[in-house]
């Protein structure tokens, strides 16, 4: 399956084009699956290979919370609480991003040769993507998998301790979501998967598009492609205008020179693109072979240095903005606004941090083996 995550800065026209690139795929013959939370009906896109499914975290938020109230029954009854109405509830602030990594997780087991994700706006799209493993990880820390071996000694321990310890149904439910999470978090780091930035050629495109190659590179995701979106034509005789199209084309030229073949302008079509024709008139293509995954390779150089060096790529990044901290076997990784945990490779975890340095974007960290724990040679 190939699936193509769509983001951009907020108004770049990013639904518009996730909506076009389906289409494209869906005309190619290609079995295409629409997701989106944004009215994506209201463009009039439909095909008979195209399947379009609109998200509604109202719905799933509440079903969600009336099942979690009747497994609870027994304990709210215990304690005398109320119950609620389906009609009464709203979905609460994370109802949305869970509602994208439900879809995400149920598009991985459907039978689509595309899927196209119109996802939110750019700083909330790479925070939802990065959601999958930091949950994970906050749940093995929290609730470790391996303390359930010890689930026939709980009562004694219960009693030894003089604390009630946790209930079975806290740990089935922890794994539960475990399962759910590495199933969201598989489609995102797929080799199929990608990531298409669209944004409008302009000082604050290109400030955007380079803060999110940054973040995406920190979490290891690949762009496959920039969509230029609303690209004037040359031959606009505004005064006004000029100015504007004298700005999108130093921008595209920026654009051209780092994005190179994977950079595609479309047409200002003076309107909102609305139906087949309008979006088929774009000329947006559909997903193209996935490029080769991101590597974060560790270089051995012990022979001539006495150090193991991490390359992790981070384009766009400056010294500035850069921050690491060791904690035990992960590194703590922090570009401008993006975090990252990552576990560190078997050989650096016994080794030291001797130093980092940033060259050409890359960020290439140095450790040291720690005598105590490296393997020694006669």
């Amino acid at each position: 399956m190939r699936t193509l995550l769509v983001t951009g800065p907020g108004g770049s026209g990013r639904t518009t084009v996730a909506a076009a690139t389906a289409l494209s795929a869906a005309r190619e013959g290609h079995r295409a699956l629409l997701i989106s939370a944004d009215r994506v009906e209201a463009i009039g896109v439909e095909h008979a290979n195209l399947t379009v499914r609109r998200l509604t975290p109202g719905d799933e938020f509440r079903d969600d919370l009336m099942a979690l109230q009747k497994r609870a029954a027994s304990a709210l009854d215990l304690l005398g609480a109320g119950r609620l109405d389906g009609e009464e509830l709203t979905p609460l602030p994370g109802s949305d991003e869970l509602a994208l990594l439900r879809a995400l997780r149920d598009a991985g087991q459907d039978a689509y040769d595309t899927v196209v994700v119109d996802l939110p706006p750019v700083n909330r799209a790479l925070a939802v993507l990065a959601l999958p493993e930091q949950l994970r990880r906050y749940l093995r820390r929290l609730l470790p998998p391996e303390r359930q071996a010890a689930r026939a000694l709980r009562p004694m321990l219960g009693r030894l301790a003089g604390v009630p310890m946790p209930a079975d149904w806290l740990y089935e439910t922890a794994a539960r979501w475990d399962t759910e999470l590495a199933a969201a978090q598989a489609v995102i780091e797929d080799p199929g998967t990608t990531v298409r930035l669209v944004a409008e050629p302009g000082p604050a495109g290109a400030d955007a598009v380079r803060a999110a190659a940054t973040g995406l590179a920190l979490q290891g995701l690949r762009t496959d492609a920039l969509t230029a979106n609303r690209v004037l034509p040359d031959d606009t005789a505004d005064t006004w205008l000029s100015g504007l199209v004298a700005q999108q084309r130093k921008t595209l030229a920026e654009w051209e020179e780092t994005y190179g073949e994977s950079l595609s302008p479309l047409k200002h079509l003076g309107r909102d693109p609305r139906g087949n024709d309008d979006l088929a008139g774009l000329g947006v293509p559909a997903p193209a072979a996935a490029p080769a995954p991101v590597k974060w390779p560790v270089v051995d150089a012990l022979a001539e240095d006495g150090v193991l060096i991490w390359n992790i790529p981070l384009p766009g990044v400056v010294r500035e903005e850069l921050g690491l901290v060791r904690r035990g076997d992960e590194l703590v990784v922090t570009a401008g606004p993006f975090r990252r945990i990552v576990t560190l490779p078997s050989a650096l975890r016994r080794c030291t941090v001797e130093g980092a340095g940033l060259r050409e974007g890359e960020l290439r960290v140095r450790f040291a083996p720690d005598p105590d724990l490296w393997p020694q040679t006669r």
